[in-house]
């Protein structure tokens, strides 16, 4: 299949793993430019009609499922007659693998994978989606260590095909017992199987083993587990009453919902005390004398008619007796039988040989059978004759559109040809409507909308909505990019990829403060923003260090950091400028600039400009708010102490002194 294109988009690459119902390819989406995993279903169940239908229901339903915890389905459709699903392509390995690998998880670890199924569980249920196949296998554990459940959605459309494979003895490992009767399912069954999962995790094995299928399926419904702590002594009593909980016989005293059981191991994972009552420890009693029940298996709707069996006597106390590793317990009574108890033990195994023999029959086929003839391409007619024929009647009759059976053909049987059934039994026919007309719908715009805008909008033309989200500087939560243009004509039905924003692509600054200025702009040369540095005292942060930065938070790449590094403690010392020969006004400027006060004395001289600095004093290294003196020139025969332009009288720093009305020579 190397090269070969499905839906013109997707080109496969290799095959990357297997199973019973389909083989999973690693591909390149061709319109998105993305690696996705294909999973490719297998011809015996594409060929069949009635699957084919449940298979495009459960896959869009799937493609609905937003969780971290569940592996994303982009996508799904037919090519030719292969049908095939687009999923989230992952790197890691499946529990199982991990568990055969490594042995018994820490009992932590397996609280942890716990309560992430049960995100993805929840999810699930409150989109009326019963996953019906939760086992170690179908649980991607990734590089990081958490986890992804696989296969929401073609847990139920297998459900709806009866072939038997060896997939069976693998599944029934994890069903629940009402699965096993073929009762009507619920969250609960989930949750019954997701305690085996726990189980597994916590000893290293399952709870429940046998040579074949259906000695483990009988197991399921009749026998209670080995508390896990007899296995491994590692697992404590808290986590060993979630786990038994969960695989509670009776789903009335499991937990009620994904939610309620997330939040005991979350409680449990958070070292608070776990209200989880003791486990059950007598399996309940069967129906009561002649009792019926109708169970369906495979499909295939079965009548059983059991024995009477004498109830446990009031007082009775039962002892549990441990078995072999992956067994379980036995119950008895502790009291000696006595002959009516002796009956009820002969008529209760005469009971449990008439269940091997339904389940046998169920899963095998074998007694007085008879291989179901094929009538896919015949009229009603025909395939009525030949279902007689062959000693079979024709059941429930259905219509349904296809494009590969022409109309008033059978499209699909249940149970299909090849299977060996009862004589007598009933196989439901569909016949075929002709090609489904396709309607036509015009592909909404979706940019600019929220993502609920987005989804309503498709939802009320009939499409898929396949949302992924990416940074952009559109506004957070609106679409701003779709693969149909807005308008375009397709079939409904059609799956239609939009990203929706998240914000921009924006760097959080890490706090600065304290770190050495090379240390600073080393870790901005890394998250690729720019910086300029100016320098201040500040007498608490040492010379060299960053005092502030700005701006702060989340911001675009590229964006220019302002560093404030300090220089220390304000000195309380500074020297005095060299003001000498300067005019009066630049001296005073260059004094104060530096930190000290001005006195200004006027002298005559005849060798320095007017308005020239002579002298100052003091001089050198002073405190700053020393006031310096400086002596200005008047010029010749200026008078001592006269300041030019203000008559101002002041004191000279020379010999001669001039006081109001008195003269010294």
């Amino acid at each position: 299949m190397e090269q070969q294109v499905l839906g013109g988009r997707y080109l496969l690459k290799d095959k990357v793993g297997s199973g019973g119902m389909a083989t999973v390819y690693r591909a390149q989406d061709q319109v998105l430019d993305r690696t996705v995993a294909i999973k490719i279903m297998l011809p015996q169940y594409a060929a069949d009609a009635t699957f084919a239908a449940r298979f495009k229901q459960e896959a869009q339903a799937a493609a609905g499922l937003q969780s971290p915890y569940i592996v994303g389905v982009y996508d799904w459709g037919k090519d030719g007659d292969t049908y095939y699903i687009v999923m989230e392509f992952l790197r890691g390995t499946d529990l199982k693998s991990g568990v055969r690998a490594h042995g018994a998880l820490d009992p932590k670890k397996v609280a942890q994978i716990g309560s992430q199924i049960c995100g993805a569980l929840s999810v699930a249920h409150k989109h009326e989606i019963i996953h019906r196949d939760i086992k170690p296998q179908n649980i991607m554990v990734l590089p990081d260590g958490n986890i992804k459940v696989m296969d929401f959605g073609i847990a139920r459309a297998k459900n709806s095909h009866l072939t038997q494979d060896n997939n069976v003895l693998g599944t029934a490992h994890y069903v629940s017992p009402e699965q096993t009767r073929g009762q009507e399912l619920g969250p609960t069954s989930d949750i019954y199987s997701l305690g085996v999962v726990m189980y597994e995790c916590a000893t290293g094995q399952v709870p429940f083993d046998g040579d074949d299928a259906i000695s483990v399926a009988l197991k399921q419904v009749n026998e209670l587990p080995v508390p896990p702590s007899q296995i491994n002594p590692g697992v404590d009593a808290d986590l060993e009453r979630i786990i038994l909980k969960c695989m509670e016989k009776d789903p009335a005293m499991r937990f009620q919902s994904a939610d309620e059981l997330r939040q005991v191991l979350n409680a449990y994972l958070a070292g608070r005390t776990v209200d989880v009552p003791e486990p059950t420890r007598v399996i309940p009693a069967a129906p009561a004398t002649g009792a019926t029940e109708t169970r369906v298996m495979g499909g295939e709707t079965r009548t059983m008619v059991r024995p009477a069996a004498e109830a446990p006597r009031a007082g009775a106390t039962s002892a549990v007796r441990g078995g072999a590793a992956g067994g379980t317990g036995s119950y008895e009574p502790e009291d000696r039988p006595s002959k009516g108890k002796i009956a009820a033990i002969v008529i209760g195994v005469i009971a449990a040989l008439g269940v091997i023999a339904a389940l046998a029959m169920s899963f095998m086929g074998g007694g007085d059978t008879a291989t179901v003839p094929s009538v896919l391409g015949m009229t009603l007619e025909e395939a009525r004759d030949t279902l007689e024929e062959e000693g079979f009647e024709v059941g429930e009759i259905t219509d349904g559109f296809s494009n590969e059976y022409a109309e008033g053909e059978v499209m699909g049987q249940t149970p299909s040809g090849g299977l060996r059934e009862a004589p007598g039994t009933k196989v439901d026919i569909t016949v075929s409507r002709g090609e489904e007309p396709v309607e036509k719908v015009q592909v909404p715009n979706l940019v600019g909308k929220t993502a609920d805008e987005a989804k309503q909008a498709l939802d009320e033309a009939g499409l898929v909505g396949i949302p992924t989200e990416e940074a952009n500087d559109a506004d957070e939560g609106t679409v701003f990019e779709q693969t149909q243009e807005a308008g375009t004509e397709v079939d409904k039905g059609t799956s239609i990829s939009y990203k929706v924003s998240t914000g921009p692509d924006t760097v959080d600054v890490p706090d600065l403060r304290g770190y050495s200025e090379s240390a600073a702009k080393q870790m901005l040369d890394e998250l690729k923003l720019s910086y300029t540095v100016t320098y201040d005292y500040d007498e608490s942060m040492s010379a060299g260090n960053v005092i502030s930065y700005s701006p702060g938070g989340s911001v675009e790449p590229g964006t220019t950091i302002q560093l404030v590094v300090s220089q220390g403690a304000l000195p309380t010392t500074g020297s005095v400028p060299n003001v000498t020969g300067a005019t009066q006004g630049s001296a005073e400027s260059d004094i104060k600039a530096a930190g000290f006060n001005v006195s200004v004395q006027v002298e005559s001289s005849s060798t320095v400009p007017e308005g020239h600095v002579i002298s100052y004093s003091p001089s050198g290294t002073q405190e700053y708010g020393t006031t310096i003196t400086i002596v200005v020139s008047g010029g010749p025969g200026a008078s001592a102490g006269t300041e030019p332009g203000t008559g101002d009288q002041t004191t000279s720093g020379g010999d001669s002194t001039t006081d109001q009305g008195e003269t010294t020579n």
